[in-house]
């Protein structure tokens, strides 16, 4: 019996967010709108998007004793995650500094604090933590030797996510436990170097998939998304709205999709209700206020269920056909 849903092993920052008429150039200043704090950091972000939604969630990271500090502890306590993985002090609390486009488009620059004090050690004290999780998600916003001991100490029978991001080259240990590795174009690229094996998002993930995990899921943005595994590879369909701040929507489609494989979907379905919760987040500012329940999930879909048989928010979140029957993802 797992207590939780899912694990997530990662980053906790303070958002520093200011809005822009366009970024600037090397040597330039341009101005800016006030200056917003957010609780932030790719694991708070990815804990506080599956709490959301309903998951039993926990969250193993590190924050600073500090105001901000407090705020994270404050905001992940309010979504319904289990805070007990939390170590408090080392170092000062991360901070991200976002700038917003009026696209809704974002440059981040993260300064790490007391992420990057999350240590192997904390990993292996934690260790009834991964014993009752039946999902573990991890980012690369945390040292990667953490990271390592995250994929030691998985308990049977658990499901290993990664969004290594910021991107860096992965050690074989960690790629074999990726079920699946997800990666944008930009991480795909880095992962990969030289060996892209293509032009296409599905030659990246066939290429990826030959270096070891057992699953990819690339994010395409606005045209949605492709998983690939042994079985084949599928595309799918992104839902179209408005973006306003795509801050934190790579998070909230990870953290959906890491639950929805755990409560047994297969990685289509999963990928296609991912997508659902990734088109609400666009659509509102800032990166945890932005993260939709289950119900507000739904009521976009029927608001605009779609007219492409693989967009998500057709029935069960919309596989193709083909992927149903096996013949894919």
């Amino acid at each position: 019996m797992y207590d939780y849903d899912l694990l997530v092993v990662g980053s906790a920052n303070a958002d520093l967010v200011i809005d822009v008429e366009r970024r600037p150039a090397a040597g330039e200043t341009v101005l800016g709108s006030d200056l917003a704090v957010h609780p932030g950091g790719k694991g708070a972000n990815q804990a506080v998007a599956a709490a959301r939604l309903g998951a039993r969630t926990a969250l193993l990271a590190r924050v600073g004793d500090d105001a901000y500090g407090r705020l994270l502890l404050d905001s992940q306590r309010a979504a319904g995650v289990d805070t007990t993985g939390v170590l408090v002090g080392g170092a000062p609390t991360g901070v991200a500094l976002i700038t917003v486009d009026p696209s809704g488009d974002n440059s981040i620059v993260v300064s790490p604090g007391a992420n990057g004090r999350l240590t192997p050690a904390d990993v292996r004290a934690a260790v009834g933590l991964f014993r009752t999780s039946r999902v573990v998600s991890a980012q690369l916003e945390i040292p990667l030797e953490t990271v390592v001991e995250v994929v030691r100490n998985l308990a049977p029978g658990s499901r290993f996510v990664l969004n290594p991001s910021p991107p860096r080259p992965l050690p074989a240990e960690v790629l074999a436990a990726c079920d699946p590795l997800i990666v944008n174009e930009h991480e795909a690229k880095v992962i990969l170097g030289e060996d892209c094996g293509g032009e296409e998002p599905e030659d990246w993930a066939r290429t990826l998939l030959a270096k070891g995990p057992k699953s990819v899921v690339v994010t395409l943005g606005s045209a949605g998304a492709l998983v690939a595994s042994s079985e084949g590879v599928a595309r799918i369909a992104s839902v179209r709205v408005d973006a306003v701040d795509t801050t934190g929507a790579g998070d909230s489609f990870t953290a959906a999709l890491a639950w929805r494989l755990g409560t047994g979907s297969i990685l289509a379905e999963a990928a296609a209700h991912a997508a659902r919760v990734g088109a609400v987040a666009v659509t509102r500012r800032g990166a945890q206020e932005s993260f939709p329940t289950a119900q507000e999930v739904e009521a976009l879909c029927r608001a605009d269920p779609g007219d492409d048989p693989r967009t998500p928010c057709r029935g069960s979140d919309s596989v193709p056909e083909d992927a149903r029957r096996g013949d894919s993802l």
